[in-house]
């Protein structure tokens, strides 16, 4: 017996088909290297503690009502949040394949200030060398932005923008208070928007990249069992 607390769970929302491939794919790979528990989990086993991933599905009400329905249940109703996936860049000198984790999520519903931040940004540094971490507010929207609208969000001092991250920790911290955290993958940035020839290249890039952060966020949920001050 070595008193050690039960961790919270940790719920890992993305909106996409696509993401959920990566970060599944990413959670056969730690499970390769003993980082996890065996196989045959389908929500998969932390380290420290039951990780569930959610595919919310696109935009701020598929999110809001998937994490509230999630929450609802008993297993999961002090879980940890964790909204990840790729978003839109809004600072010139962004580029596909860069990392944003969130310091608050905001929308015209609330503003929601994220845990943890700092143990995130130096996980995704050490874990992935070369890659740019930024940090900042993290927007949300309930449709893809382009062009001036881009340029108006960055004007309020956002980094980056996606559908469903701040509906997700809103809803989450709603339904009751626990930890949150938002990472994202830029996947179009102001110099490369998805709609040009030859994006492509940066869509896989950022692909490999949500694939690879899952170690970074289990180190968070780790944390979260360490005393705070």
């Amino acid at each position: 017996m070595t008193g050690r607390p039960d961790p919270p769970p940790l719920l890992i929302a993305c909106a996409l088909g696509i993401e959920h491939v990566a970060l599944r794919s990413g959670d056969r790979g730690v499970r390769r290297r003993g980082r996890r528990w065996p196989a045959g989990d389908p929500d998969g086993r932390g380290v420290d503690g039951p990780v569930t991933y959610v595919r919310t599905g696109m935009g701020p009400r598929a999110a809001e009502r998937s994490v509230t329905r999630h929450l609802a249940e008993a297993a999961l109703a002090d879980a940890a949040v964790l909204a990840t996936g790729f978003c839109a860049g809004l600072a010139p000198g962004m580029h596909p394949g860069d990392l944003v984790v969130a310091e608050e999520t905001r929308d015209p519903h609330g503003t929601v200030p994220c845990v943890g931040t700092d143990l995130l940004v130096k996980e995704l540094v050490r874990l992935l060398p070369g890659r740019t971490v930024h940090t900042g507010p993290l927007t949300g929207s309930d449709h893809v932005v382009r062009g001036s609208e881009r340029s108006a969000l960055c004007a309020t001092g956002a980094i980056a923008v996606d559908m469903e991250s701040a509906a997700t920790l809103l809803s989450a911290v709603r339904a009751g208070e626990r930890p949150v955290a938002a990472v994202r993958v830029v996947v179009d940035a102001p110099e490369h928007e998805l709609v040009r020839i030859g994006t492509l290249r940066g869509g896989i890039s950022a692909f490999r990249v949500l694939r690879s952060v899952l170690p970074a966020f289990f180190e968070w949920h780790r944390s979260l069992l360490l005393p705070r001050r």
